[in-house]
């Protein structure tokens, strides 16, 4: 990549955990845009261009799987990469994540060395 900086939109509807991995991820360089419910995840997915999202799934308005399918399955938007950080630990659960075309699925409570990890694998893989 070149110098600017990779944008992240960071869904999440818990405001400590939203502003925790904020923090963390500006301290990595990264750009970050907030939502805080589904609905408005996937019209700042659409307007913001971002280069990864970080979604979690019970979201209010809209959840996490359905949010992912819909950018997943939309020609213009379906190059984001998506990450799922989610307390759903099921396989069910990650395997829906992989189904809806998730690019990755983190499980909570995680550490921010992995979140930092998988993203810097998928921004170099892409």
């Amino acid at each position: 990549m070149d110098n600017k900086k990779t944008r992240i939109l960071l869904i999440e509807d818990d405001q400590d955990m939203a502003e925790a991995i904020r923090l963390r991820l500006e301290a990595n360089n990264f750009d970050i845009i907030l939502a805080h419910d589904g609905m408005e995840g996937l019209s700042k997915a659409r307007t913001e261009n971002p280069d990864l999202i970080i979604l979690d799934v019970m979201l209010p308005k809209l959840d996490g799987f359905n949010l992912c399918r819909m950018l997943k399955f939309d020609e213009k938007h379906k190059s984001i990469l998506i990450i799922i950080l989610s307390a759903k630990v099921q396989k069910t659960d990650i395997e829906r994540g992989k189904e809806v075309g998730a690019d990755a699925y983190i499980t909570k409570p995680f550490k921010a060395e992995e979140l930092l990890a998988k993203i810097k694998e998928l921004i170099n893989s892409k």
